[in-house]
């Protein structure tokens, strides 16, 4: 699991509160943010002022898999409006989840997209009325909510990797948290090389390269090695090695 989808209630809360002080410069606007990890969508945070109610239902019954804004913005770069006649590649039936919306008020809207380097896909969406999509349309034009989107991206991974990072970092010793054979293993692990690669360059044996992973797995407190090497890089936590 990415740190972005350990659920810190503190650093939601800040995002949240940053939104809304960006978009109340805007109007009384009903915005929502998501994160979803393209590898597996059942990791997804939503940042919201939408009605509580209509977002855990959404959370609930994992409606991410047949939202046609999701489904869409998966296949595009640009922002784009939505309505119930929104069409996709799918075979999905999507009036189960517009039926529902409606009784939200969640029936037409605006969807800013961005695809992270870590495989996530965000969304800042907001839902339009007639007297505010003109509006929307002319903070389109100046790119303004197009970098609202890149900036609170940034932010929360920013956030979320520190707020991480602490619990893995002996920040009083400022002691590396991986020895430095294990840190020559991950670095090597997370270049691609096999368990037999790593072994040849290190000059061990390939028992011990699996040792070593071994034992960061259980530093990490993750279910498996792949895990291991993705949350040390993404924490920033692995060393690069001299040749």
């Amino acid at each position: 699991m990415s740190v972005l989808f350990s659920n810190n209630n503190d650093v939601n809360r800040k995002i949240k509160d940053y939104l809304d002080e960006k978009l109340a410069e805007l109007g009384d606007f009903k915005y929502s943010y998501m994160i979803l990890n393209k590898r597996n969508p059942m990791e997804m945070l939503i940042i919201s002022n939408y009605p509580s109610e209509w977002v855990d239902i959404y959370k609930e019954h994992n409606y991410q898999h047949i939202d046609p804004v999701v489904l869409s913005a998966l296949q595009r770069v640009s922002p784009f409006s939505w309505d119930e006649k929104i069409s996709t590649n799918s075979l999905v039936n999507f009036s189960k989840i517009f039926n529902l919306s409606k009784s939200y008020n969640v029936i037409n809207g605006y969807t800013f997209v961005l695809h992270d380097n870590n495989n996530n896909l965000a969304l800042l969406s907001f839902m339009l009325n007639n007297t505010k999509a003109i509006d929307i349309e002319e903070e389109i034009k100046t790119n303004n909510l197009q970098m609202l989107l890149i900036n609170v991206h940034e932010k929360i991974t920013s956030l979320y990797r520190e707020a991480t990072q602490q619990k893995y970092y002996n920040t009083t010793n400022k002691k590396d948290f991986f020895s430095t054979r294990e840190n020559e293993i991950l670095y090597w692990a997370s270049l691609g090389k096999t368990y037999p690669e790593i072994a040849v360059i290190l000059g061990v044996k390939t028992s011990t390269v699996k040792f070593h992973i071994g034992n960061v797995v259980k530093k990490l407190g993750v279910i498996n090695a792949k895990h291991a090497i993705r949350l040390g890089v993404e924490l920033q936590l692995v060393k690069p090695v001299s040749s």
